[in-house]
């Protein structure tokens, strides 16, 4: 695995191997670390977006609260510490490369105390770094694999299932902040030589039938605490989240507010599909890709022509401007979200998507991101993702 060193924990390509040694050197931007809002992350609304905004960014709000608390107690069942959490989300920013993101969490990861400078917690670290890397970088290369390397390690399923949300959310804010940045016509800042990210090869798509399932042990009803079985309860039945909330459940808080998202962000229905199918394509979801073709009801071929790749859908989409106009604007956010610029959010209102419709359609986009890496990574050995 490629390790980068840097001269303390103030660099977004921070190190994965730990230091007992404190480090004096200031994050890049220190006051990054004390924003109001961790979710947007100083990142002011117009009044208008604002009101209409509000109840799905809340979810957010709660969301970042609960999984980058301040203060964080390990356990023998969960050994994921704030250290390893801001890592990560660390991490999956650099891979995005959205610069408001990658000063907040290098900020917060600066002044804590890393793991021991033994050879299991380094190579524990490294562990954890490189999945999450690979995660947000390259989903369809996750392998249930990779997952028995971070059991290797020491991670237990509560971490395992905390480390998937962790990669999801913060590639799902990432976009978002995109998307509002965009908005707000401010210009596109990517790091030089940053990849964007590549398809999934063609080949899994090519069965339009298959059922997602997972080999990872999930909450049963009737061992489940309280809270856990009401949380199961009320998510199992949600058609986005049926599947995942009895693995989800394993961290009930994190499902709730992720639950909550879903129920606030409001659905443009005409092209709600289309913001499933582009993400689960290019990301390698086949059984999310599969469900959302099922669920277009558009113009006939289009599902087919994204499973067939960039240049069917080009030719598909000669007779369809608003499609093709929504397409490139989701392919672009999904695989880069450092180069989502106010052109392709111009490029969208000028096809007849109102501004609104814009942001929500593309907030759903990054939404379905975050649930094609959950299920990418906690699927079985012999299962489609």
């Amino acid at each position: 695995m490629e390790q980068r060193r840097a001269y303390g924990k103030s660099h977004w390509y921070h190190e994965t191997q730990s230091r007992s040694q404190h480090s004096d050197v200031l994050p890049l931007v220190p006051e990054a670390a004390h924003v109001e809002d961790r979710f947007l992350l100083g990142l002011q609304l117009p009044e208008s977006l604002q009101r209409d905004c509000t109840p799905w960014l809340n979810a957010c709000r709660n969301l970042a609260k609960e999984l980058f608390p301040d203060e964080v107690a390990v356990s023998r069942l969960r050994t994921f510490s704030a250290y390893d959490r801001l890592s990560s989300a660390l991490t999956v920013a650099q891979v995005c490369g959205v610069q408001r993101l990658c000063n907040h969490y290098a900020a917060r990861l600066a002044p804590l105390p890393g793991p021991d400078s033994s050879r299991e917690s380094n190579h524990r670290l490294a562990q954890i770094t490189q999945y999450a890397r690979q995660l947000a970088s390259s989903p369809s290369v996750i392998t249930p694999l990779a997952r028995q390397q971070l059991d290797d390690v020491g991670l237990t399923t509560y971490d395992i299932i905390l480390i998937n949300q962790i990669v999801g959310f913060v590639g799902f804010q990432s976009r978002v902040v995109a998307i509002f940045q965009a908005q707000q016509g401010q210009p596109v800042r990517w790091i030089p030589g940053m990849p964007t990210q590549e398809d999934a090869a063609a080949e899994g798509f090519q069965a339009t039938e298959s059922e997602w399932l997972s080999d990872l042990p999930v909450v049963d009803a009737r061992y489940a605490s309280k809270t856990q079985a009401q949380s199961l309860l009320r998510w199992q039945s949600q058609p986005t989240l049926s599947a995942l909330a009895p693995l989800l459940a394993h961290e009930e808080t994190i499902l709730d507010c992720l639950g909550q998202l879903i129920g606030t962000l409001p659905a443009n229905p005409p092209l709600h599909a289309l913001a499933a199918l582009v993400p689960a394509r290019i990301n390698g979801s086949v059984s999310c890709f599969n469900h959302y073709s099922a669920q277009w009801q558009g113009a006939g071929g289009l599902p087919d022509a994204i499973r067939n790749g960039d240049r069917a859908v080009q030719a598909w989409c000669h007779q369809y401007p608003r499609e093709q106009a929504v397409t490139q604007a989701i392919g672009l956010l999904t695989r880069a979200p450092d180069r989502f610029s106010p052109a392709q959010l111009a490029s969208l209102t000028e096809h007849g998507v109102s501004e609104e419709q814009s942001i929500t359609l593309l907030a759903w986009s990054a939404l379905f991101g975050w649930l094609n890496r959950l299920r990418i990574a906690l699927r079985s050995e012999r299962q489609p993702a």
